[in-house]
């Protein structure tokens, strides 16, 4: 036997059998949570006139200024690569943006990426390793929990709690499972599904308790603008607004939710200037680029989008306001108003398991929920509604979630 067979004899034997029967992908990838929103979402093919309120996006398209300015990047031949980090005049136009409401911010510390969930994905790809330990704040839309797994790293949550104020944060439990030793803290506010925001003194704790034990912090700001706070405010508490450019923290944001352009996938990340470098090789190998076309719109959003945000963030305060007061007269529902985002995260009769209650409410009366179990166990007993839709249609739902309720007697 030559010196290469016996060498390519010892690897084969380190194969373990089922690896090299099945072929399939790795455990960690395997143990990955599969999205119940979409398994709920695939219930409704085939049923009629289905209202889907199950996903996180407006019934609302993409505003005519943003979409002209990518058909006409589009007719210049706007279709070639560009710099990892994105465009220079869309970076400077960040730059701008998130110095205006957070303070300064030079272009060397942002970074655009294909959609705010590429973001997440690069952020944890920076900090996180095989073994490492993560830490995240639940009810949470899945992809924050996950994403740290898929790298190899563990992660545990630690659960808002839902009362008469409705859901809030226990400051101590989570100081308490940020031991030395975790490197990253996951962090969603406002949230998705809950709606919940986090306040300044709570992240100004948080923020010294990580600096003490060097824990990173990745914060996902994408509803930040979709924040229903007192008059006058544009955005909810960041934790820009508090910590300096060079620290231990990334910020992650997207183009979809204050510019209703989900399908654009465009995103952008706020980093300590130490990790530009290697964020531009990490999305080399995740992207190359976010295209072209698209950025030019992302400039477009930035620069004349301001009122239309401010006119959006009015008109879901009042779609906020005007389903919980329908839902509120409903048996068996429990909901409070949240601060921020475009849901409404409420307890529902019969929602012990809510994977199969929405599946129901699909089958029986066309509407369409998210199932609570979807953001982790946490969420079980719950439904998430996104309202961010016409009154009508809200009135719509609730009108068959009504009929459900009284069909099924639950109180």
């Amino acid at each position: 036997m030559s010196d290469l067979e016996t060498s390519s004899s010892a690897v084969q034997s380190h194969v373990p059998p089922h690896e090299a029967v099945d072929g399939g992908a790795r455990a960690a990838v395997r143990a990955l949570r599969a999205s119940q929103i979409r398994e709920v979402a695939n219930a409704g093919f085939g049923v009629p006139d289905v209202l889907p309120f199950w996903f996180g996006e407006s019934d609302r398209v993409t505003p005519p200024f943003i979409r002209e300015a990518a058909a006409d990047a589009l007719g210049r031949g706007d279709t070639f690569y560009t710099h990892n980090l994105g465009i220079a005049p869309l970076r400077e136009a960040l730059a701008r943006y998130v110095s205006d409401l957070h303070g300064a911010t030079p272009v060397d510390h942002l970074a655009v990426t294909s959609a705010g969930v590429n973001a997440l994905m690069l952020a944890a790809q920076l900090v996180v390793g095989a073994g490492d330990r993560a830490v995240a704040v639940t009810p949470l839309w899945p992809n924050l929990v996950e994403i740290p797994k898929i790298l190899g790293a563990s992660v545990e949550t630690v659960a808002l709690e839902y009362g008469e104020r409705g859901w809030t944060l226990d400051l101590d439990r989570l100081l308490a499972a940020l031991t030395p030793g975790t490197k990253l803290l996951m962090i969603n506010s406002p949230n998705n599904p809950t709606g919940w925001v986090m306040t300044r003194d709570e992240q100004r704790a948080v923020l010294e308790h990580c600096r003490r034990h060097g824990i990173w912090i990745v914060a996902d700001e994408v509803y930040e603008r979709l924040y229903y706070g007192a008059a006058g405010e544009r955005t909810a508490p960041s934790f820009l607004d508090i910590a300096t450019r060079d620290e231990r923290l990334i910020c992650v944001n997207s183009f979809s939710k204050a510019w209703l352009m989900t399908g654009w996938r465009l995103g952008w990340m706020v980093v300590p200037r130490a990790l530009t470098d290697d964020l531009g090789k990490l999305v080399e190998y995740n992207t190359s680029c976010a295209p072209s076309f698209v950025q030019q719109a992302g400039i477009a959003a930035l620069e004349r989008g301001e009122t239309f945000t401010r006119e959006l963030v009015a008109d879901l305060r009042a779609s906020r306001d005007h389903l919980a007061a329908a839902l509120a007269k409903l048996p068996g529902v429990d909901v409070k108003v949240p601060h921020g985002a475009m849901y409404l995260f409420f307890r529902l009769a019969g929602a012990q398991h809510s994977l199969e209650l929405c599946k129901a409410l699909v089958r029986d009366v066309g509407l369409g929920l998210a199932p609570g179990s979807a953001f982790g166990p946490e969420g079980e007993g719950y439904v998430r509604w996104c309202y961010a839709c016409d009154p009508a249609r809200l009135d719509a739902g609730v009108a068959r979630l009504a009929r459900f309720l009284d069909a099924t007697g639950a109180r």
